[in-house]
């Protein structure tokens, strides 16, 4: 069982247009909407997978009901916290090309009370899971060690935690000292203060992070692969990806594939990818089945080149 908690989930509706170009009147070739937020995404990859999931989420107003409606065919079993404030709907406006224009919103702003009935819910919903991923933004209302204290408040449970997050919040998880994180180049960047411009300096700065007492970094490094660095090393691996469509959840459906390859190693790493690429290879936020996996188009390398560049970002 893996329970995922997001705290700022959202509907998502994704805009497939030619050529965005600020200020014009566009035309879309296609729309779709779906269930979103990080945990949301992980769960909704796993159910498509087969696997186990449970999701944690806040939810009120009409996009909170439509954002019910929306996970209630994909076979998510969702613990929702009832909250006054209305569920944020976000656009994502995306190229031929891959590129991704977001447009999130704050999202409802979540009383004391509120923030506790859900750690409560997360707490209680984890009690017999393997992994619990604390993923996403956080509300606005909820304070910025909100992570930390999930991890906290979960005292001896059996269960692993991995946190998916960014900025303060993601800093604020390390000292509770998580199984595992998953940040992107950016978020691996922030939390370190480091230059990434090289996979050696993804290795350098997972290394760092682990002195703070994470147990493993798993850093998506989006075209350009992933790096997991954990007690035995630093490993890198990269998928290709023939025709990508977009790259909406493809990092959280990446985090599903790892959890679900068993959490640790080189054949959870691979497995990551190859959910990572199912994912960039469909249109929105769809999350990929096993129909949209091709672990043949991953490859593990047997070492780190420290000097190998990343690309430039857009």
């Amino acid at each position: 069982m893996i329970v995922t908690l997001t705290p700022n989930p959202s509907v998502d509706r994704t805009i497939e247009v030619d050529v965005l170009h600020r200020g014009a009147v566009l035309r879309a070739r296609a729309t779709r909407v779906d269930p979103g937020g990080k945990g949301v995404n992980v769960s909704r990859a796993l159910a498509a997978n087969g696997r186990q999931t449970r999701a944690v989420l806040p939810a009120g107003g009409w996009e909170g009901e439509q954002l019910a409606a929306l996970l209630a065919p994909l076979d998510v079993p969702v613990v929702v916290v009832p909250v006054a404030g209305s569920v944020r709907a976000n656009v994502s406006v995306v190229e031929p090309d891959g590129t991704v224009t977001k447009l999130n919103e704050p999202g409802p702003r979540l009383s004391g009370e509120e923030i506790e009935a859900m750690t409560a819910a997360t707490v209680k919903a984890a009690a017999d899971a393997e992994w619990l991923a604390c993923t996403g933004s956080l509300p606005p209302g909820a304070p910025i060690d909100f992570y930390a204290q999930v991890v906290e408040r979960l005292g001896s449970a059996q269960v692993k935690v991995v946190v998916d997050s960014s900025g303060a919040p993601l800093v604020a998880a390390l000292d509770a000292g998580p199984d595992l994180i998953k940040p992107n180049r950016e978020e691996l960047a922030e939390a370190t203060g480091r230059s990434i411009t090289t996979l050696g300096d993804v290795v350098a700065a997972g290394e760092e992070l682990r002195t703070r007492g994470v147990g493993a970094v798993l850093a998506s490094l989006g075209a350009d692969g992933a790096v997991l660095v954990d007690a035995t090393g630093a490993t890198f691996g990269s998928a290709t990806v023939d025709k990508p469509r977009s790259a909406v959840g493809a990092g959280d459906s990446m985090l599903a594939g790892f959890l679900a390859g068993g959490g640790s190693g080189p054949a959870a790493l691979a497995e990551a990818l190859a959910w990572g690429a199912g994912a960039a290879s469909l249109p929105g936020s769809r999350m990929p089945t096993p129909d949209d996996l091709d672990r043949d188009a991953v490859t593990i390398a047997d070492r780190i080149d420290p000097d190998r560049p990343l690309k430039e970002r857009s």
